[in-house]
Order: structure tokens, then sequence, then C-alpha cells
């Protein structure tokens, strides 16, 4: 018989490894679509579009993966999305054309939606005060982003490991098609685990619940602002996660594998970070961790979108002469720094604005959960395109991250705004700038 600790603790070690290899399959385009690009002969457009299915898939269901958490049970829904994305996992490696590699990728980029599943089951079983560390643990996951590409650092032969014609007749697929198909038997391995150790009864706090009811805290606009936040920490995370390796390799003209070990540099910390933030919002509340995030992902996004170039000065010096001039030019060690600390910054900032959640909607989190991931990764779809697309406009690789900066200067304003505008309004503000829980759901703001 299992202790209320051990089997909260379960939950939370097996949903966050479930979620750390659902998350390697949503984003492992990142780095093989390179290798698919040239060996299927895509163009840069139609990889762009192929990286931002996969992440579409994985963002417009949270919502319902989240209730569906609350209603039937994160065991039994993580189970069945790892059995879902294993099968389709193995038949894209086995597509042959680029019509079939969209509908595997809308099928195994159903992974991405496990976010919203874990974080309602696992505060179904952690108390109040744990939450933010608890789904700071869980959110770790993310770190699976890098999992295809140190996959491909630290065994530089695995794309060569299986001969291009396969083994056992094709069941065991070669060259990039490997891959995919190795995540498809641990997808299968891991669903296993999931029903077998899972503490069983489940947890199903949404259960028996009417959708309008399920629903309702929806129509505050702090939903709509949390989900904002997301975007920013959480939606170009992804959207930076899968474009990175092709910046490397087009701007700074360096090898797949290099192009892949600095893409990692900016997702380990931004996903390994996660506990910390949760740490961080649990002790001393997510506003104030947050606006430190956001203040330092603007500095630090002015900087990388500053385009590499020769300036000239209009005006003529004094007594004449050659005009004024100065060379920037931002080298990819000084670039992969940059892109180190915006990851730290957004690996704390995902826990922080989660933290939001279940603090204002204790008895929501698998709704008001679901519409801000939803949200947030759809950042992460509609972003990558819009990289690709500014730097090729423009002809200046920089401006892809200028929508970001944007994005990330209006987040703060906001905060800002909020924060003043409630400490001028209510004397019961806590220290953290929130409302009690009496007056969370009256609120507008």
């Amino acid at each position: 018989m299992l202790t209320e600790a051990n089997s909260r603790h379960r939950v939370l070690w097996l949903s966050t490894i479930a979620f750390t290899l659902l998350f390697n399959v949503w984003m492992m385009l990142g780095v093989l679509g390179i290798p698919i690009r040239q060996s299927m002969g895509l163009t840069d457009t139609q990889l762009e579009w192929l990286i931002a299915t996969a992440i579409l898939s994985g963002a417009v269901l949270r919502l319902n993966f989240g209730i569906w958490a609350e209603q039937y049970g994160g065991r039994l829904v993580f189970g069945v999305l790892l059995l879902v994305a294993a099968v389709s996992a193995y038949l894209f490696s086995h597509a042959t054309n680029y019509g079939q590699l969209l509908v595997c990728a809308i099928l195994f980029g159903l992974a991405g939606n496990s976010f919203s599943a874990g974080i309602a089951w696992n505060t179904a079983w952690f108390p109040r005060q744990n939450t933010g560390t608890a789904l700071g643990v869980f959110g770790a996951g993310n770190v699976g982003a890098a999992g295809t590409k140190l996959m491909i650092v630290l065994v530089p032969s695995v794309l060569t490991f299986v001969p291009a014609a396969g083994y056992l007749g094709g069941v065991i697929p070669g060259g990039w098609r490997f891959i995919p198909a190795l995540y498809a038997a641990l997808l299968v391995l891991m669903a296993v685990a999931i029903f077998a150790f899972c503490p069983r009864p489940d947890r199903m706090p949404g259960r028996g619940r009417s959708m309008r009811d399920t629903l309702a805290p929806v129509r505050h606009l702090r939903v709509w602002r949390f989900s904002l936040y997301y975007v920013v920490v959480f939606g170009a995370y992804v959207a930076l996660s899968a474009w990175l390796p092709k910046f490397y390799v087009d701007t700074y003209k360096v090898p797949l594998s290099t192009a892949a070990l600095l893409a990692a540099t900016f997702i380990l910390p931004a996903s390994l970070l996660r506990p910390l933030g949760g740490y961080l919002a649990d002790r001393w509340g997510p506003r104030g961790v947050t606006y430190t995030v956001f203040t330092i992902m603007t500095c630090t996004l002015f900087v990388l979108a500053l385009p590499n170039g020769t300036f000239v000065a209009d005006l003529q010096p004094a007594g004449g002469g050659a005009p004024f001039s100065f060379s920037y030019r931002l080298s990819i060690w000084a670039f992969a720094g940059l892109m180190f600390v915006l990851g730290c910054a957004m690996g704390i900032g995902k826990a922080s604005v989660y933290k939001y959640i279940p603090d204002y909607f204790p008895n929501d989190v698998g709704a008001v959960g679901g519409v801000v991931g939803m949200l947030g990764a759809l950042g992460g779809f509609f972003l990558p395109p819009a990289f690709g697309a500014l730097g090729r406009w423009s002809g200046i690789p920089q401006m892809a991250f200028v929508p970001l900066l944007g994005l990330t200067a209006w987040s703060l304003l906001w905060l800002h705004i909020v924060v003043v505008r409630l400490r001028s309004v209510s004397p019961v503000l806590d220290s953290d700038g929130r409302l009690p829980m009496q007056y969370t759901t009256a609120s507008p703001l």
C-alpha cells in the first residue's frame, strides 16, 4: 500500500520522465529537419512549415488535455498519449513524401499536449504550498527539446549507425529514420511503466463537473494576460529550440553537430532551471520573479536584435575628413553566450508564470493551465515561420529577434501597469502584489 507521499512522488517522477520523452519526440524536427531537408529535397519554407505543424499540433488541444486529465486522470491520459505518439513516430520513420511527413507530424506533434495534462495531474496530487516546486520539476521535462540534439553531438555516427536499408527488411529503418523509430520503442516502454507503476485509483478533481462550469474561469482577463506571458517564456523557447540549429548552420556556417551543441546550451538552462523558478516563485511569489525575468529578457533580446554591419554617420566631423563609422558584429560565441542568458531567464520564467495558475485558480488548473499552455505553445507555431520570413525579407538574420523583443517588452509593461493599478485600488495586497483568494475571481485584472 503506497503512502500519500510515495504516491505523489511516483506521479511526479514518472510524469516528468514521460514528459521528457514526449518532448523529445515533439521537438525532434529541430535537428532532424536538416538531414530530412537534404534527403527529401525540401525547401526552407517546407521545412519551416513541417516544424511549425508539429508545434501547432502540440498546442491546439492543450485545453482539452488539461480538462481530460482532471476528468479521467493523468495516468490514463498520459498512457494513451504515449501510445499514439509511438505509432505516429514509427510511421514518420517510414514516410516517403512531404504529405506523409506532414500527416505524421500532426500525429506525433500531439505529444506536446502532455504538458497541460501533466500540470493538471501533478496539481491534483500536491498541496498548494508545494505546487510551484512540483510543477517546476515536472516542467524541467522541457529538456527533452535537447535530447535529439545531444544524441547527435554525443554519438556523431547515430545518423549512419543503421545502414540506409535498415534491418529486418526495413522494420528498423536506417539513417535519420532510425531516431523516430527508436523513440517509438521507448514511448511504448514508458506507457507500460505509467500503467504499471502509477498509483490507483488516480485523482480526478474535475470528474462530474459540467463543461460550462469547467470553462467559467476562462472569461477572466487575467487568464489571457498569463497566456501572453507564457508565449514569451515558453512559446519563444519552443520556437527557438526548433529554429536555432538552422540559424547556426545558415548564419555562422558551422556543421550540424556544432549547431546542435550550441543550440543545447540555450535549451538546457531553459529547461533545467525550471525547478529553481518554481522554488523562487513558492518562496517569493511569481510576480517579482517574472518581473525580473522579463527585464533580463528585454535587455538580452535588444542586443540580439542589433544587426551586424558597418554603420556610417551622416554628419561630417569638424574640419572635414572621412565620416565617422563603426563596425558591429556579434561573434558566434557572444551570440551563444547571450542565448545562454536568455535560456536561463526563460527557464525560471516558465515556472514563475505557471505558479500564478494554482495561486489564482486552484480549482481550475486543468482549464486555465490548458488555455495558458495552448496559447503559449501557439507562439511556438507562429514564431519559426516569422523568424525565417523576416530574415529572408530583410537580409538581416537578427531581424528574427525583433518580434520577440516587442512581445517581451509589452509583457513587462503590462505586468508593471497591473501592479501599479492593483496597489492603487486595494490596500489588502500581499507582499507580492497579489489579491487574497477571496478577491481573485472578482477582479478583472
